[in-house]
Formats: structure tokens, sequence, C-alpha cells
């Protein structure tokens, strides 16, 4: 695959454009998700700073991959194979193993945050946080979002000839990406329960991403589909706790 410039006049080139800006950004939803948990652990003044920050680097580093998409593709041949008992052998890309890595990340930091939050409740210590590094923050939403890059490049090679529509794409999903994080992360910080929510939602996508590393197909649409339908049965779940909290209000005064 070479660079080169589109016809910009083809209709076709334009719904290649917003079919694969469709797909990034509905890709990068549980990007969105975890940047909004990890940032969150920042001082308020601080956590804008690191998000965009940090969805600056990753634009730069997809881009870079998408320049070399042709090592990119390569990626995808099996460089070990994977032995188990009574099943044929497993081979095992880079690609693979990236995927394999970042699902166990993924799973690692979930559930250590959810341990965190319910040693949190358990012992009152909200008042009593550590501090967290700005660096250790950057971090962390650089990798996970390399990780995310190279299964959705990969998706998109499958979609797209150009080069140059993937970087435009790129652009606009990760534009897309900073002007909703913050809403994200304010509507996350209110809600104790919409945090567990998309932590376990963390967790199921980790292992999403193992299973497609061992060749293990998820369909991402159920995954999503149910991430709604939970989401908005917590959504019901807070309006009907809110109104229960205003009428006890009321019964008091």
């Amino acid at each position: 695959m070479e660079f080169e410039i589109p016809n910009f006049a083809d209709p076709g080139v334009w719904i290649s454009l917003i079919t694969l800006c469709f797909l990034e950004i509905v890709l990068g939803i549980d990007n969105i998700i975890f940047i909004s948990i990890v940032a969150g652990k920042l001082p308020e003044k601080l956590q804008r700073k690191a998000r965009n920050l940090g969805l600056t680097l990753a634009m730069v580093f997809r881009i870079a991959l998408l320049l070399c998409i042709n090592w990119i593709i390569g990626l995808k041949d099996p460089v070990m194979t994977l032995s188990l008992f009574g099943k044929e052998d497993i081979p095992l890309s880079y690609k693979d193993l990236i995927l394999i890595a970042g699902g166990l990340f993924l799973i690692v930091k979930s559930t250590l945050e959810i341990h965190h939050k319910l040693q949190e409740q358990d012992e009152d210590l909200h008042q009593k946080k550590s501090p967290v590094g700005f660096g250790a923050v950057l971090v962390q939403i650089v990798l996970v979002d390399a990780v995310f890059s190279f299964d959705s490049i990969l998706t998109a090679v499958g979609l797209v000839d150009y080069v140059l529509i993937m970087i435009i794409a790129v652009i606009i999903s990760i534009g897309v990406m900073m002007a909703f994080a913050g809403p994200v992360l304010r509507i996350i910080n209110k809600q104790p329960t919409l945090q567990m929510l998309a932590l376990t939602f963390l967790v199921v996508i980790g292992v999403v991403l193992i299973a497609g590393g061992f060749h293990q197909e998820v369909s991402k649409s159920i995954i999503y589909s149910c991430l709604g339908f939970s989401l908005i049965v917590e959504l019901l779940n807070i309006r009907l706790r809110k109104k229960r909290t205003i009428k006890l209000n009321d019964t008091q005064l």
C-alpha cells in the first residue's frame, strides 16, 4: 500500500472517509472511558491537559504507524506457534502478542482500580488519596491508545485503500475524543456507580482483546449493545435515587 492522493471528486472516497471516521469513533469509546478514568485521578486543573496531551501524542503515534503501513500489515505474519493440550496449534503474530499484552494490561489496571474504589469506600479514604504523577497518567493513556491503534489500523486496511484517508479519519476521531472526554469524565466522577460500570466494561474489552489475540473473534457490536443496555438501566437507577432523595428531603422539611 502506497501513499497516494485520492480523487476527492469521487463520491466513493467520501463514503469511505465517513465510514472510517464512524468506525474510528465507535472503536474509540473504550479509549475515551479509560482516559476519563485515568485522568480523573489527577487534580482537576491538570485533567484537561493530560487528556489533550495524551490524545495528541496518540494521534502522532497513529499517523506514524499509518506512514509505516506496510510494516504494520507485516505484523500479521505468524512468528511463533502456541501448542495447547488436545487442540490445534495456534499461530501467533506480533499483532496477536500486542493484543494479548494490551488486554492483560486493561484487565489488571481495571481490576486494581475496582479494588481501590471498593477499599476507598470501605475505609473512607477519599480524603487521603495518594498523589498520581502527571507523567504516569500520560504514559498509560499513550500505551492503551497504542494497543487500540494496531487493532483499528489493521481493521481500516480492509476498508480503505488510501493512507491519506486513514490519516484524516484518525485526526477527526481524535478530535471527537478530545471533545467528549471532558463531559464523560465529569459524568463518571459524579456517579460512583458509573465508574464501576465503566471499569467492568474495560475488563470485558481486555478479555475481547486477548480472545482476538488467540484468534477467537467476539462480536464488538454485542459488547457495545450490552454496555448501552447496562448504561440505560443505571441511568434509570440514578434518576430513581435522585427522586427518592428529593422526596425524602421534602418529607423532612
